[in-house]
């Protein structure tokens, strides 16, 4: 094994940083504050993070393939042009809830939008259980509903033989997989392929790497973890200096580098003075393994 190397990037921390995704175009990472309201971009160059805010929690950021990003801004899908910082409505979901806000997201191979929604928090982790729903934003900008009564939707990647769909509903603790059709979009067959340890706490975001295996952020558990989805075993733990990891991505040059984001919303004093870099975002190296470029959506 080559020596895992973690630093944290960003001197400002957010307070639920979230959704990394690497623009390869621009050679910058990008991520969002959720109740910080805005979308950032890290440059590796400058080391400086640009933020652009926003009208409401924004809880995921997706490339587009015709320019821009798609974002998950509340209960909409939005469309953000970064030059202008301009943010318009695509469309909305949720419309019968009053309370719901969506969270993470990912583009599958096809170029469909994929993110759920979850209730409102009353602090980290505690909400009104089984409020939310999972979504899809396709190309011709319709949405379908796939199923309802999850807790936090999370978590969400593709197999390399784009077969299997891979998702996190946080507080079930488990990962879970889907057969998945790329030609329609739908996806079948629920189960569980991995369940959380104690000190694993609570699945987070997720991402997959060149060799098929799965790596998961851990709330509250301070690491990044590597499953092998084909048997439920998980094969590294990587642990970071803060406990609030939220998620992950690779990017680089060659996306050899991992990107982990945190967060600090729900910490005391105390708690921040031990963890002062807690809302950062990281970079691992050295963990001998590549990821997967992110899939822009195609409407």
């Amino acid at each position: 094994m080559s020596s895992i190397r973690i630093e944290c990037v960003t001197k400002e921390g957010c307070r639920i940083a979230e959704s990394p995704v690497w623009d390869e175009k621009e050679g910058a990472l990008l991520y969002v504050d959720i109740t910080g309201r805005k979308v950032c971009r890290w440059s590796p160059v400058t080391g400086q993070a640009q933020a652009i805010p926003v009208d409401a929690p924004v809880s995921s950021v997706a490339l587009r393939k015709s320019g821009g990003y798609v974002i998950t801004l509340g209960t909409r899908f939005a469309a953000l042009k970064w030059k202008e910082e301009l943010v318009t409505t695509i469309t909305q979901v949720d419309k019968d809830k009053a309370n719901t806000r969506f969270n993470d997201g990912k583009v599958d191979p096809a170029g469909r939008y994929f993110a759920g929604t979850m209730a409102e928090e009353i602090r980290p982790a505690v909400l009104e259980r089984r409020q939310g729903s999972l979504y899809t934003l396709f190309p011709d900008l319709s949405v379908v509903k796939h199923f309802d009564q999850v807790d936090i939707s999370n978590g969400l990647d593709w197999s390399l033989d784009h077969k299997t769909f891979f998702y996190i509903d946080s507080l079930s603790y488990s990962v879970d997989a889907f057969d998945y059709d790329l030609q329609t979009g739908k996806i079948g067959n629920r189960r569980s392929i991995y369940k959380l340890q104690k000190e694993e706490s609570i699945p987070d975001g997720m991402c997959i790497d060149t060799e098929g295996k799965l790596w998961v952020a851990c709330y509250d558990g301070g690491r990044v973890i590597r499953l092998d989805p084909e048997t439920g075993k998980r094969l590294q733990t990587v642990k970071l200096p803060v406990d609030k990891t939220t998620s992950c991505c690779f990017g680089g040059n060659d996306y050899s580098e991992m990107y982990v984001t945190s967060a600090s919303d729900g910490m005391d004093k105390e708690w921040l003075s031990r963890q002062p870099q807690a809302g950062g975002i990281f970079k691992i190296t050295g963990l001998g393994v590549k990821g997967v470029p992110p899939y822009p959506f195609a409407g």
